[in-house]
């Protein structure tokens, strides 16, 4: 089952309308800095669950719950932290997000477990590998790009939305071939976001330098671009993997 959680379906003041490219921040170390701290929380969260996601499914547990009650609580739980966290960035304290942050990846890390039930070792393996490559060189290019990809953005968010829609239609129709299309532009869309997310990410360091909100917003640009890589590795793998 796809995991289609995005804080950019939620409103919260988190995401304000900004300008992109800005020159002396990118050259500015504050700006690596905060984009290291970036990547460092986003990378280190999917390592965590993946490795979640394999123990789980190693020790049974996983086919034990799956298709129980239990199973949509542990795949809805992370909708509901993503939200929270969306719309309370700026109420809580900076030790609150990253909680909720690392709490968020185990239990995605819970719900992906199944993965492993459908899909061979191998195919993961190379489905992982060709979406990282992919990610690192899409979220290159949005970092250096000096090209305005805000209009993009509104464009692939349009998208997701109307994925989401399709992706409950087909829940009633079962088709293959829909899901196969469904699979395949998640894919495009998701690889889009992620250069525009970066640039978005890197601009807004030139409103939060210097004050409070640097470390939270760190924490929601890494579970941005989490995101961003998780449903392009889990469109991606149900377009190319091999079911056991």
């Amino acid at each position: 089952m796809q995991n289609q959680f995005d804080p950019r379906t939620t409103s919260s003041a988190y995401d304000p309308a900004v300008n992109v490219g800005v020159p002396r921040a990118a050259r500015d170390a504050g700006l690596r800095s905060y984009m290291l701290s970036v990547y460092n929380y986003m990378a280190s969260a999917v390592l965590l669950t993946g490795i979640v996601a394999m123990v789980f499914a190693g020790s049974g547990y996983a086919a034990t719950i799956m298709g129980t009650p239990l199973s949509w609580l542990i795949i809805l739980s992370p909708l509901a932290i993503v939200f929270a966290m969306s719309f309370g960035v700026n109420r809580m304290q900076t030790s609150t997000l990253q909680a909720l942050f690392w709490t968020f990846s185990v239990l995605m890390g819970l719900s992906m477990s199944t993965i492993f039930l459908v899909y061979t070792g191998t195919s993961i393996a190379q489905t992982f590998f060709a979406t990282a490559a992919a990610y690192l060189g899409l979220s290159l290019y949005g970092y250096t790009t000096k090209r305005d990809l805000s209009g993009l953005g509104t464009f692939l968010i349009m998208g997701v939305v109307g994925l989401l829609v399709a992706m409950l239609i087909n829940l009633f129709l079962q088709s293959s071939t829909m899901a196969l299309a469904i699979s395949a532009i998640g894919v495009l869309l998701f690889a889009g976001l992620t250069a525009y997310d970066t640039q978005r990410i890197k601009s807004m360091y030139a409103y939060v330098q210097g004050t409070d909100m640097v470390g939270k917003t760190v924490i929601m640009g890494a579970l941005t671009l989490y995101l961003d890589f998780i449903n392009m590795f889990q469109f991606l793998l149900s377009f190319m993997g091999s079911r056991r």
